[in-house]
């Protein structure tokens, strides 16, 4: 799941940012209003974390201008301010929920996951099958043919894309940058080395294999060869 995290507090930034990532997120961080804008616009999320006090562009004219937009990403506004009205004008704004701080960050989890919930809607959207292959997003629990098993966060944020992607080649590009946020290719095979530890995982036990090498293209997760 992607996130897009508004944030200029460096120590908050931080603290979330981590969070999310232990909890299997790709988080994308904007410093300021202009630029959480900018790629709330162009990239796809499944939630954001707006602060309101932002250089550039407050977090609520920020939200109102995603809503003009059309662009319906559910946002939970995070804000020092504790009063009722400041709580109503966020919600008008656009926001889906209002967190004050300083807050606990199970309970901003547990308020990020309840919204895209809702935003879903569907029970399905907290599952995904590919064959006997099955992934809960909510449990973060795999099983394949019946069997549990256990990937660390990064290789079931790894499985989750491929999932999300069946059938659709996907190359070492695009998973850096839904699963490492890295908007380049480092000079690593750290890739290769985590796609090598899944398989081992998700195939070597199973039949049919899964994930397939695309030769020059990339990766592909389907059914068959």
């Amino acid at each position: 799941m992607r996130l897009l995290l508004v944030e200029d507090d460096l120590k908050i930034a931080s603290f979330v940012l981590k969070g999310f990532q232990e909890a299997g997120f790709t988080v994308r961080q904007a410093k300021d209003g202009e630029t959480g804008l900018h790629m709330a616009l162009h990239d796809p999320f499944d939630a954001a974390v707006i602060d309101i006090m932002l250089p550039k562009l407050d977090g609520l004219s920020l939200i109102q201008r995603l809503r003009l937009k059309k662009v319906d990403t559910p946002v939970i506004i995070l804000s020092a301010r504790t009063s009722v009205d400041d709580r109503v004008k966020g919600l008008q704004s656009g926001g889906d929920d209002y967190l004050t701080k300083p807050f606990s960050f199970s309970e901003l989890l547990a308020r990020v996951q309840a919204l895209i919930r809702r935003a879903t809607g569907a029970r399905e959207a907290t599952r995904l099958a590919v064959g006997d292959l099955s992934l809960d997003l909510l449990k973060r629990e795999v099983y394949r043919a019946g069997k549990r098993i256990d990937l660390q966060p990064r290789e079931f944020s790894l499985l989750e894309y491929l999932m999300r992607n069946e059938g659709r080649v996907v190359s070492k590009t695009m998973i850096m940058q839904n699963v490492w946020d890295y908007d380049f290719v480092p000079m690593t095979n750290v890739v290769e080395a985590r796609m090598c530890i899944l398989r081992e995982k998700i195939d070597r036990e199973f039949s049919p294999k899964l994930i397939h090498t695309v030769r020059g293209a990339g990766y592909v997760l389907k059914e068959g060869a």
